[in-house]
């Protein structure tokens, strides 16, 4: 055997990343986190001075008792949900990929911060390779490009910056699309529903625009396909995911709708509105209606409680009989093996 001098086994740290939640549902937490979400260039594309007063001084105070309000209508004993299925995932992520990796949940906004997981990964653990993995199916500058523009800017500080390695959108991923289309399909037979809304978060329409060269958002026809031209749109990557969720749950495109939940603010937010579009379901005559969240990964405030809450009080005050939230993948063993398979061809 040739001695290479070499004494040590090099090991590959994946590094999942979500967007955050508060420390607890009290306000001053959701405050602070709200300060810290919203402050960031990326989500708020306005001037910064703008935007720090428009949060300081108007959204943090004012939406921070609202906000604190929805938070605590979810929270659990372990605690948010979104930082409990996150933590089961890398769990169950780390299981599925064994001792040759080393698997970490941070958050772009809060706790576990992203500077104090990076240094656990390489101070610590020594790994000198890095997988980063964004949860988020689809591209949008707001969520999955801040999570890689913090990632680079934790690492220019370093002396010694490892092999690093992202794993971008996966909205057409074959993995993704069957762990959460048998997840759907599962609850869909036993239901019955009418008609399936597949509901997405939403993002302010200047964001899409910027994100392809003002090409998207300019015709009817725009989000039929994914081309060159809109590669990077998100509105065109949601519409893509569902067709392919459509296809696996045979659906026709009469029995399913896609919607955009979650705008903020008044300046137009992509369309049609998940709250708008629930009169027009109940008008065709839909009574049974069962809801995807297929932009989230991990069961959240927005699909909990603004979706499971909310949304089914207004299907039911509109006259609708009966509503089913589809969960997320969370920790579903079909997409811990999906989402292994992601992370192994990028090693």
């Amino acid at each position: 055997m040739i001695d290479t001098g070499i004494n040590f086994v090099a090991r590959r740290g994946v590094l999942l990343v979500n967007v955050g939640t508060p420390k607890s549902p009290a306000v001053s937490d959701v405050r602070s986190y709200l300060r810290e979400f919203l402050t960031d260039g990326r989500v708020l594309t306005i001037p910064t001075v703008l935007r720090w007063l428009l949060v300081h001084l108007i959204i943090a105070p004012f939406r921070g008792p609202k906000s604190a309000h929805a938070y605590k209508s979810i929270w659990t004993a372990k605690g948010s949900p979104l930082l409990v299925n996150g933590l089961d995932l890398a769990d169950a992520l780390q299981r599925q990929l064994g001792s040759k990796y080393l698997v970490r949940l941070a958050m772009r906004y809060a706790e576990p911060t992203l500077r104090e997981t990076l240094s656990e990964l390489l101070d610590h653990h020594k790994v000198d390779e890095l997988i980063v993995v964004p949860l988020y199916p689809q591209y949008s500058s707001s969520a999955t490009g801040t999570a890689i523009a913090r990632v680079q800017e934790l690492l220019s500080e370093r002396v010694v910056i490892p092999a690093v390695r992202f794993v971008g959108d996966f909205f057409a991923d074959e993995g993704f699309i069957a762990a959460q289309g048998e997840i759907a399909r599962d609850r869909l037979a036993a239901f019955r529903a009418d008609h399936v809304l597949m509901s997405y978060h939403g993002l302010p329409e200047s964001h899409v625009k910027d994100a392809t060269a003002g090409y998207c958002l300019t015709d009817a026809s725009c989000c039929k396909q994914i081309t060159i031209k809109n590669r990077y749109c998100y509105r065109a990557q949601c519409f893509a995911t569902s067709r392919r969720l459509a296809g696996f749950l045979s659906l026709n495109e009469t029995q399913y709708s896609v919607s955009f939940q979650s705008r903020l603010g008044r300046t137009p937010w992509i369309q049609p509105y998940t709250d708008k579009i629930l009169a027009d379901l109940h008008a065709k005559g839909v009574r049974r209606l069962a809801v995807m969240v297929p932009s989230f990964v991990s069961d959240c405030l927005e699909t909990i409680e603004e979706i499971g809450d909310r949304a089914r009080a207004d299907w039911k005050a509109l006259g609708g009989e009966d509503f089913l939230l589809v969960p997320c993948v969370n920790a579903d063993p079909r997409w811990v093996k999906a989402l292994g398979q992601l992370v192994a061809e990028r090693a």
